[in-house]
């Protein structure tokens, strides 16, 4: 099982992706695209494909130049049947790759928040073993109209679309499901002056907040990533 991993950020990481990959045993190729590492042409020689988040948003072509290639490899992986999965930068351009529409700004959301599915996303296998409703981390500014050829998955109080597929298996996740309570933690050690004044009273919370939410959260999370690595094996 070999997946194509691409960064767009440096402090978008797998997190629970990376150890649900591990488990199968994949090899992975990782491309930095936002330091310039070379994008494949195509999806030839992989089974899977994961496109991370960032700190742009999916409009951003002039300052992030290699969007639009990153887009046409996500559609060869969607179109050859292989399985793709983008995380919250990562299924916002797999919106713009299929004529959906990113609405950029006014869609804030940050921390644990509740995520429920809805009747697909009941059924899908992404969702298999996952409660109905249940608590994830967030962490966007954006959100996006689907595309015609989507099916939404899961819905959100503040944020409506939040998960979705295309075809076989091309999912586009908004909510940090890899981001499990330990990457929670280091990001706020890392961004702790930008939360500072973004998210004020995030220092003294968080704590309590993932006592609360992060067991549940993590489960989820950590089943969601087992069931997309599943659907490479179901290729």
């Amino acid at each position: 099982m070999r997946v194509l991993v691409v960064y767009n950020f440096d402090g978008c990481r797998l997190g629970q992706i990376g150890a649900a990959l591990e488990e199968a045993g994949a090899e992975i190729d990782l491309v930095r695209a936002h330091l310039g590492e070379p994008l494949p042409d195509g999806p030839e020689g992989y089974d899977g494909m994961v496109v991370l988040g960032g700190v742009q948003n999916a409009l951003a072509d002039e300052t992030s130049p290699w969007l639009p290639k990153l887009l046409d490899v996500m559609r060869g992986f969607a179109e050859s049947e292989r399985s793709l999965l983008g995380v919250c930068l990562g299924s916002q351009l797999l919106v713009r790759a299929y004529g959906g529409t990113n609405i950029i700004g006014g869609a804030s959301e940050f921390g644990w928040q509740p995520v429920e599915l809805t009747a697909e996303g009941k059924a899908d296998p992404l969702f298999a073993g996952t409660p109905p409703l249940f608590p994830i981390f967030q962490w966007h500014d954006d959100t996006f109209t689907l595309p015609p050829a989507a099916r939404q998955l899961a819905t959100g109080s503040s944020v409506a679309n939040q998960a979705f597929v295309i075809g076989r298996a091309a999912y586009g996740v908004q909510f940090h499901f890899e981001a499990d309570r330990p990457l929670v933690e280091e990001w706020s050690r890392t961004y702790s002056d930008l939360l500072a004044k973004i998210q004020p009273g995030w220092t003294e919370r968080r704590a309590a907040d993932a006592a609360r939410f992060g067991p549940a959260s993590d489960a989820a999370g950590l089943a969601i990533a087992r069931n997309w690595v599943r659907t490479m094996e179901k290729s």
